[in-house]
């Protein structure tokens, strides 16, 4: 107990270090694990240099960067709208994914988005032949995330929904403890072991439970992650998991990806949490796995449909916690100004940028 205590202590520190502490590119790089394309733009074609970067208001300080990089002509845009009257010209445009802007702004090499989702942008034809390169924010807000996932799963193991509603009534529902469990010693399946399947990975570790994992990629992952499978061994390890946390991003793979037949497989007093994608799921077959006592409880950050209508009846089940996509609320900021004010640096200069999705996965 003390030593999982310890390890909790440890991983909390980190973060709070992190959040207090202002830190470099290469300290992101060591902590993030995000990497540099094996291309620098200046050696990508139709590139002539940089004449104009449309960014989208309030993502980054104009008037600094405009001090840094006089020679260059920055423009503010609110809207997509506000973007394609502007794409004349723009050799990069950081915000949005507009797929009109990007096929009529001849000169476009780079689109860095302010966010991790890119299934809008990767089906683009210039981003999936690779004319145009994409980069995202993936990763920089792994652990905020993580945390999220990690609360819904102890707020669902403790009961925690059923005493909130008891508190209404001022109801002392000491005898209520039937539902209660404790997560130490228990399997937890990651299912995505990107950034943010490695953070609450490394906090499930902390808590003194037996974690594995999925990724598409390959079985390698961190020392506290006890199994790494592949994708196609999901239903054998959630199985035999007592908490599902899935982190996938949203791809042709992942779409549809829990259904029936997948919670039809589960342990009855398993609990599901997704703070990936909501199209991962299917949602009439989850609340009907629930209805049904098929799994025990469910944590949704993001649903689908997204925003989840207000007469859907997986907001009436008392096993269930829903948060309206806010699982990076709350967030350090600072990741993502220290990649974004980097990948700009890096693309006037013509070098290599970090963080680019590969279209053809989709991440």
């Amino acid at each position: 107990m003390i030593r999982n205590t310890l390890k909790t202590c440890i991983v909390l520190l980190s973060f709070i270090q992190l959040a207090q502490a202002q830190i470099s590119v290469e300290q992101l790089i060591e902590q993030t694990g995000i990497e540099a394309a094996t291309t620098p733009t200046r050696d990508l074609p139709g590139w002539s240099g940089v004449d104009k970067i449309l960014l989208q208001a309030r993502v980054i300080d104009v008037n600094a960067v405009r001090r840094t990089y006089p020679d260059i002509e920055f423009v503010t845009v609110s809207s997509t709208r506000d973007a394609l009257a502007e794409a004349k010209g723009a050799d990069a445009y950081i915000g949005g994914c507009g797929a009109a802007f990007i096929e009529t702004a001849e000169n476009l090499l780079w689109m860095q988005r302010t966010g991790a989702g890119v299934e809008n942008c990767v089906d683009i034809p210039k981003i999936a032949s690779g004319e145009v390169i994409l980069t995202n924010m993936q990763k920089m807000e792994s652990p905020v995330i993580a945390e999220h996932a990690i609360a819904m799963m102890m707020s669902l193991a403790r009961d925690l929904p059923r005493f909130v509603r008891e508190m209404k009534t001022g109801t002392w529902a000491r005898g209520a403890r039937e539902n209660m469990t404790s997560v130490v010693g228990k399997k937890l399946l990651v299912v995505g072991l990107g950034g943010i399947g490695t953070e609450v990975a490394r906090f499930g570790d902390a808590l003194g439970m037996q974690v594995s994992a999925t990724r598409n990629s390959s079985r390698t992952g961190p020392a506290f992650v006890d199994y790494v499978g592949l994708s196609n061994e999901l239903t054998a390890l959630a199985a035999e998991a007592d908490v599902i946390i899935s982190a996938v991003p949203l791809t042709e793979s992942t779409t549809n990806l829990y259904d029936k037949n997948f919670f039809d497989g589960l342990k009855p007093n398993a609990i599901f949490i997704n703070v990936g994608r909501g199209k991962s799921v299917v949602t009439n077959d989850l609340y009907q796995a629930l209805k049904a006592n098929k799994l025990a409880a469910a944590g949704l950050d993001v649903t689908e449909p997204e925003p989840l209508p207000s007469n859907h009846p997986l907001w009436t089940l008392p096993n269930v916690i829903i948060t309206p996509h806010v699982s990076s609320g709350g967030s350090e900021r600072e990741r993502r100004a220290v990649l974004l004010q980097e990948n700009l640096k890096r693309f006037i200069a013509g070098d290599a940028l970090l963080n680019v999705v590969d279209p053809s996965k989709g991440y």
